[in-house]
C-alpha cells in the first residue's frame, strides 16, 4: 500500500454483520450473481437447479472476497476519496487485517467448493477472477498506470464465463463475447465517474485518465471507447446468444449510449461544472442500465423455445 495516511475510528466497538457484509462490496456482487447466471443458463447445456443454486452461490462468495481483500489492501485510499470514505476500514468499524483474513478465507472456501459443485474449469476461472482483481488490478494496475481500468475490468467481465463454463465445462465463442461486452463496457462507465468526483483520484494518487492525461482526453477516450461497444453489442444480436429482442433492445439503448458519449466529448469543461457535471452524471446512470438490460436480453432468448433460435 502507499504511505497516504489516514485517520481511522478505535476498532473498540466489535463490527455488525452488516459491516463485515459491506466489506464484499454487495452492489458488485450483485452484478457479478447476475452476469454469472446469464452465462449459465444462455449455454446450451441444462443444469440441475440446485447445483446451478450452489455454483452460483459459491460465485458470489468469491466476488466478495475479492472485494474484502480490494478494501484491505485499499484502505489508505479510500480513506482519503469521498466515495470511498465510509466504507468499513476507514471507518474504523473493522480492522484491515480482519478484511484480509475474511477474504482469504472465502477465497479458498469458495474456489473449493465451486470445484465439488461444479467443475474444475470453472473453479479455476474463480480462482484467476480472485486472483486478477485482487492481485492484478488493485495492488498493481491501479496504482501504477491510466490503463488500470482498462485491463483491470477484465475481472468483472469473467463471470459470465464462469457461468457458461459451470454448465457445459467448457469454453465458446458465446462466452467470450459475454466477456467483450463488459469488458469494452467497463472504461467509459468508470471514466465518466471519475469526471463527475473531480478531484478524488487526484487527491488519492490514483492515475486514473483524467489525472494523467485531462478531462478533454479522457472525454475523447469515452467517445472512441462506445463506438467499439456499440459495434460489439449490436453485432452480438447476430450470434447464437441474440436474436431479435437482444437486437430491438441493443438498438435502443446503444444510440442512447452513443448520444451520450458524443455529448460528453463535446461538452467544454467550464460548463460541464458550471451545472454540475449533470451530462456525466446521466451517461453514468445509463450505463448501470445498459448493461443490465443487455444481459437481461440475452436472457430473453435464452428462456425463448429453441425453435426462435437465432433468426430461424
Amino acid at each position: 500500500m502507499t504511505d497516504i495516511s489516514y485517520q481511522t475510528q478505535s476498532y473498540e466497538d466489535e463490527a455488525s454483520l452488516g459491516d463485515y457484509f459491506a466489506l464484499l462490496k454487495p452492489r458488485v456482487m450483485s452484478l457479478v450473481v447476475f452476469t454469472a447466471l446469464v452465462g449459465l443458463l444462455a449455454a446450451p447445456v441444462s443444469v440441475h437447479p440446485v447445483i446451478a443454486f450452489a455454483s452460483i452461490l459459491f460465485v458470489a462468495i468469491g466476488a466478495g472476497a475479492s472485494g474484502a481483500l480490494n478494501m484491505w489492501w485499499d484502505a489508505d485510499i479510500d480513506a482519503v476519496m469521498k466515495r470511498t470514505s465510509k466504507r468499513p476500514i476507514p471507518a474504523g468499524k473493522v480492522t484491515p487485517d480482519e478484511a484480509k483474513v475474511l477474504g482469504v478465507a472465502l477465497s479458498g472456501m469458495s474456489v473449493m467448493m465451486l470445484a465439488l459443485s461444479a467443475n474444475l474449469l470453472a473453479a479455476g476461472l474463480l480462482a484467476f477472477t480472485i486472483f486478477f482483481y485482487a492481485v492484478v488490478y488493485s495492488m498493481w494496475l491501479k496504482r501504477s498506470t491510466p490503463q488500470n481500468i482498462v485491463i483491470g475490468g477484465a475481472a468483472g467481465a469473467f463471470p459470465p464465463v464462469i457461468g457458461w463454463v459451470i454448465a457445459t465445462g467448457s469454453m465458446s465463442v458465446e462466452a467470450w463475447l459475454m466477456f467483450a461486452l463488459i469488458f469494452m463496457w467497463t472504461p467509459p462507465h468508470f471514466w465518466a465517474l471519475a469526471l463527475f468526483m473531480k478531484s478524488d483520484y487526484d487527491d488519492a494518487g490514483v492515475p486514473m485518465l483524467t489525472v494523467t492525461h485531462g478531462r478533454k482526453a479522457t472525454r475523447l477516450h469515452i467517445l472512441v471507447y462506445t463506438v467499439l461497444l456499440v459495434g460489439l453489442a449490436v453485432g452480438t444480436a447476430f450470434t447464437a446468444i441474440g436474436g431479435p429482442v437482444y437486437l430491438t433492445t441493443a438498438i435502443i439503448l446503444n444510440a442512447l449510449f452513443l448520444k451520450g458519449a458524443f455529448d460528453i466529448w463535446r461538452r467544454d469543461e467550464a460548463v460541464a461544472e458550471a451545472d454540475s457535471y449533470r451530462v456525466e452524471k446521466a451517461f453514468f446512470k445509463l450505463s448501470l442500465l445498459y448493461l443490465f438490460l443487455h444481459f437481461g436480453a440475452i436472457l430473453v432468448e435464452a428462456m425463448l423455445p429453441a425453435s426462435w433460435g437465432i433468426w430461424a
